[in-house]
């Protein structure tokens, strides 16, 4: 078993013990409804992505670290947890900086990019020090990031969102499965009139209109200021994001918890003896 890749060293294409993945959607069904008990088990989700691989990604992947510019961002990001959960030198880059934004958001959130690297490693799967494996885990690493440069909240729309806007500029079956998967849920569980698909088509088609993010160099990219480096990537306003969070909380639904289960558990457990 091989270990993420950390030196400046660049490594090899395609480890020779990596297998190449099928499609397994009865397998990805079937932990999409064990997420649904927990969106915060995100284990679930790399499960997923598992069963329902993108067959191209093999060759974006060597597309882009063995172009020049990927060999260039690999020499200076290695490895990007290790630069993102840095905070002290983030928040050493100037005020209303992306990285002042992304360290708000992990801070108040209570995450780390190395937390998600330990969902992933939930697994037990072997890990590849080829360039797969570097360009799979900088899709990875930049998750949180999205949520900030795109102003989606880890809310469940939020989450959906991201993923449906990951999908505009990743065309990943796994990503349009759990998003929209996700708003059918919400839609059935809560009646809502908040709009739902319209705030996860949006996020897709502001995906689709600028470069992929973790193509680019991260380090480069946390020093520009946050509205800047939106015009740059041609991510809009989430217009009908903010319009379903309005609605909902017409509705009397708190946006950040739509289904009602921190309410339902809060209940059980004042209902619990002493």
């Amino acid at each position: 078993m091989a270990s993420v890749a950390q030196s400046s060293e660049m490594p090899i294409a395609v480890h020779p013990d990596r297998p190449r993945l099928r499609k397994r959607p009865f397998k990805a069904l079937h932990h999409f409804r064990e997420l649904l008990k927990d969106k915060e088990d995100t284990e679930q989700v790399f499960w997923i992505f598992e069963a329902l691989p993108r067959q191209s990604f093999r060759d974006d992947a060597l597309r882009f670290g063995t172009s020049e510019q990927g060999r260039a961002i690999y020499a200076r990001e290695p490895y990007l947890p290790a630069i993102l959960d840095d905070h002290e030198r983030l928040r050493a880059m100037p005020e209303g900086s992306v990285a002042h934004a992304y360290c708000d958001f992990m801070e108040k959130e209570g995450l780390t990019a190395a937390g998600l690297v330990a969902e992933g490693e939930k697994m037990g799967k072997p890990r590849y020090d080829d360039l797969i494996q570097w360009y799979g885990n900088r899709n990875r690493d930049t998750h949180d990031l999205l949520h900030v440069l795109t102003g989606y909240g880890r809310d469940g729309l939020g989450e959906q969102c991201v993923l449906a806007f990951t999908y505009g500029q990743d065309p990943s079956l796994a990503h349009l499965f759990i998003a929209y998967a996700g708003g059918m849920n919400m839609k059935k569980v809560t009646g809502t009139k908040a709009p739902i698909f319209r705030a996860i088509n949006e996020a897709k088609r502001h995906g689709k209109a600028g470069p992929r993010i973790w193509e680019m160099p991260i380090t480069d990219l946390l020093a520009e200021p946050l509205d800047a480096a939106r015009a740059r990537l041609g991510i809009g306003t989430p217009s009908h994001y903010h319009e379903a969070h309005r609605i909902l909380r017409e509705e009397g639904r708190d946006p950040y918890d739509i289904l009602g289960r921190n309410a339902a558990q809060d209940g059980a457990e004042a209902a619990q003896p002493a």
